[in-house]
């Protein structure tokens, strides 16, 4: 691995550069999408999408998933080519430090770790807390240390033991969406046999609402498609796992597309359903929608098992949030960015110090939620929302700059193994996107925070690199 202070890119990227990382690269394909699909779908969706179509309507939130998908394909798109480039472990702050500069490489990393260590310890208290349900008389941090401990004893056996943790927990999810999108869409065509009542909707009808199409004007689709973004992160993870991947000039478009196809599939039509089904009136964060679709037609016991459906998606996401929590660690120690004790590794190719020091980050954040809600667990939440869109736009400027400096030190596009289609426009359009998303946040007084605190994030990453590494990246460069 070269130092991260050198951007000139090699014009040979055919044969993707060796990383001597000394992590095992024992992860497949079906472990790449799994892996993704457990950090996207988690309680966005299963708690979550009932607000959403509350604030865009039925017809309003479906397009506003299709317009999330979307942009998660440009991102992906650019990704694949970047993880074939430089397949290392932690990698979104490789692509950024090599083709745009160590500090905004540094920038990232933290942004993206952060992001993952607060989302650890809000899902350790969101499981801590259903399991009320079942056990009400046992405290909820005696679950979240019990999840703590398992997650963290999944993490450390090996990459492949963690993938294949991460492919059960993510069959679990995608199960539960599977038997909403075909139960409820056979319902919708009138045939629910287990429901008593004759009153369940026909097709779309509930799409027409008594204020029209767009009940609350095509501004709500807009303010939705914000929130929509977060909701489809974690399809990054894909570039994160990369230097942990077998045959990754194979693996990783595989996954890419399989992700991009199968969050189409399971958001959209997870949608659509649940808007079909439940009036929009009637819509909102008080119950599961999941729980009213499947109450609706007639499943027993309903509740109880989208209880356990979502306390393993919330595991799920925190499984692969700590997984890139430690990788992100162990690249900044690589890159010699981060303590170099970050950097060992245990016999199995673990970084078990930075698999420990992100545990404690994700149990900080946990704390600081109980002890100041209001004002560090607030700034924590804000930067950790703002950083998803943050990386995005990162990976987006890595793959511009990275082809453009491909071409320009005379490299054959057509040789590339894979390539992202349309360049320029993909990156561009995707950054542009971002962008607006991020300005938009400005105009919404509950999103408003995740500005101020993230760029303020982000502007004292920069000071803190240049104070820090600043002088040694610029003697480095002139040796």
């Amino acid at each position: 691995m070269e130092p991260s202070s050198s951007v000139q890119l090699e014009p040979q990227p055919t044969i993707p550069p060796p990383t001597d990382s000394g992590l095992r690269r024992s992860m497949g394909a079906r472990h790449l999408v799994m892996i993704a699909m457990g950090g996207v779908i988690g309680s966005g969706l299963f708690l979550s999408s009932g607000y959403t179509i509350s604030q865009a309507g039925p017809l309003g939130a479906v397009i506003a998933y299709l317009i999330g998908a979307f942009v998660v394909y440009l991102v992906m798109a650019c990704l694949g080519e970047l993880a074939i480039a430089y397949p290392v472990s932690g990698a979104f702050h490789i692509y950024a430090a090599r083709s745009i500069g160590p500090a905004t490489g540094f920038t990232t990393a933290w942004l993206y770790w952060l992001c993952w260590a607060v989302a650890i310890g809000s899902e350790f208290t969101a499981s801590g807390l259903l399991m009320q349900r079942w056990f009400p008389g046992v405290d909820v941090w005696v679950w979240c240390v019990i999840f703590a401990a398992v997650l963290f004893g999944f993490n450390a056996v090996s990459s492949k033991f963690f993938g294949e943790s991460e492919f059960w927990f993510a069959i679990v999810k995608v199960g539960a969406i599977l038997v909403l999108i075909v139960f409820g869409g056979a319902a919708l065509l009138g045939f629910h046999p287990l429901s008593e009542g004759a009153n369940h909707p026909f097709l779309f009808e509930n799409f027409n609402t008594s204020g029209g199409l767009f009940p609350n004007g095509f501004s709500g689709v807009l303010v939705t498609a914000l929130a929509v973004f977060y909701a489809f992160s974690g399809s990054e993870l894909i570039g994160v796992a990369a230097g942990e991947t077998a045959d990754p000039a194979t693996s990783i478009p595989k996954a890419m597309r399989s992700t991009v196809i199968r969050l189409l599939i399971f958001f959209v039509g997870a949608i659509a359903v649940i808007a079909a089904t439940i009036p929009f009136a009637e819509v909102g964060l008080d119950e599961s929608p999941f729980v009213t679709v499947f109450s609706s037609i007639g499943i027993p016991f309903a509740a109880d098992i989208m209880n356990f459906v979502i306390i393993t998606a919330l595991l799920s996401a925190g499984n692969s949030g700590l997984f890139s929590c430690a990788r992100m660690l162990y690249s900044l120690a690589d890159e010699g960015h981060a303590p170099r004790a970050l950097k060992k590794l245990t016999r199995r190719g673990i970084p078990m110090t930075a698999l420990s020091v992100s545990m404690l980050g994700g149990l900080a954040s946990l704390i600081s939620s109980v002890v100041a809600p209001e004002t560090v667990y607030l700034a924590l939440v804000s930067v950790a929302g703002f950083a998803v869109v943050g990386v995005w736009m990162s990976i987006t400027a890595s793959h511009f700059f990275h082809r453009r400096s491909f071409v320009k030190n005379g490299g054959d596009v057509a040789a590339l193994r894979y390539k992202a289609p349309l360049f320029p426009l993909v990156p561009i359009l995707a950054f542009s996107l971002c962008l607006i998303s991020l300005v938009g946040i400005a105009f919404d007084p509950n999103q408003v925070a995740a500005l101020y605190f993230g760029v303020a994030f982000v502007g004292a990453c920069y000071a803190f690199f240049h104070i820090k590494y600043g002088r040694k990246t610029r003697t480095d460069q002139l040796s």
